[in-house]
C-alpha cells in the first residue's frame, strides 16, 4: 500500500474541519449529527474517525483553531519585545478576528463555542487554557508599557489585563451579529485609546 503522507494527513483533517464548520454554522453542534459530517465532507464514516473520534472532539480542534492566530501573536509580541502599544497590539488581535471571520466566520463559531463551553467541560477546561495564555502574555506587556509611562500604575498588570481582554469577546460578539460597517473602526478607537508612551495629543 502507498505510505499516506503527513500533507494528506493535514489536508484530510482540514477538509474535515471545514466541513464540520458549516454544519456547525447552519444547525448548531446539537442538531448536528456525525451522518451529516460524513455527507457535508464528502468522506466515508472509516475516514472521518481516523482524524476524530467524535463530534465534540471536532468542536476541541476548531475553539482551539479559532483562538490560535490571537495566541500566536501576543507570543510572538511578548517574546520580542517590540516596545508597541496596547492599543496597537489590541488593535491588531482585533484586526485577525474580523479577517478570520470574514474567511471562515470565526466570529459565529465562537458565539456558539461558548454557548457549548457552559455544558461541556472539556470545552471549558481547553478555552480556559486558551485564555490564560493569551492573559499571561498580555499581563507582561502591560507590566512593560507601566514601566515606559504608558499606562497607570494605579491599578495592577493583571487587572488592566483582564479588562483589555474583555474587549475581545464584546469585538467578536459584534462582529457575529451586526453589520460590519458598525466595528470597522473599532481598532482605530482602541489605538487611540492605548497610545504609546509620549504620542502627541493629536494622535490620542
Amino acid at each position: 500500500m502507498p505510505k499516506v503522507t503527513q500533507q494528506h494527513m493535514d489536508a484530510r483533517r482540514k477538509q474535515i474541519l471545514d466541513a464540520a464548520r458549516r454544519c456547525f454554522l447552519r444547525g448548531g453542534f446539537h442538531s448536528t449529527s456525525m451522518q451529516d459530517l460524513f455527507a457535508e465532507s464528502g468522506l466515508s464514516a472509516g475516514a472521518v474517525y481516523r482524524h476524530f473520534t467524535s463530534k465534540d472532539e471536532m468542536i476541541l480542534a476548531i475553539a482551539e483553531e479559532n483562538m490560535r492566530d490571537v495566541l500566536d501573536i501576543t507570543v510572538a509580541v511578548a517574546v520580542n519585545r517590540q516596545g508597541r502599544s496596547m492599543g496597537e497590539v489590541l488593535a491588531e488581535l482585533l484586526d485577525v478576528i474580523r479577517a478570520k471571520s470574514a474567511e471562515e466566520d470565526v466570529a459565529g463559531l465562537a458565539v456558539l463555542v461558548w454557548g457549548e463551553a457552559m455544558r461541556n467541560r472539556s470545552l471549558a477546561d481547553k478555552l480556559d487554557h486558551l485564555m490564560g495564555g493569551i492573559r499571561a502574555n498580555l499581563v507582561t506587556l502591560v507590566r512593560e508599557n507601566q514601566e515606559r509611562g504608558g499606562l497607570p500604575m494605579s491599578a495592577t498588570a493583571e487587572g488592566i489585563a483582564s479588562a483589555m481582554l474583555s474587549v475581545l469577546p464584546g469585538y467578536i460578539l459584534q462582529v457575529a451579529l451586526l453589520d460590519p460597517a458598525v466595528v470597522a473602526e473599532v481598532p482605530d478607537a482602541v489605538r487611540a485609546l492605548w497610545p504609546a508612551p509620549g504620542a502627541p495629543t493629536g494622535e490620542r
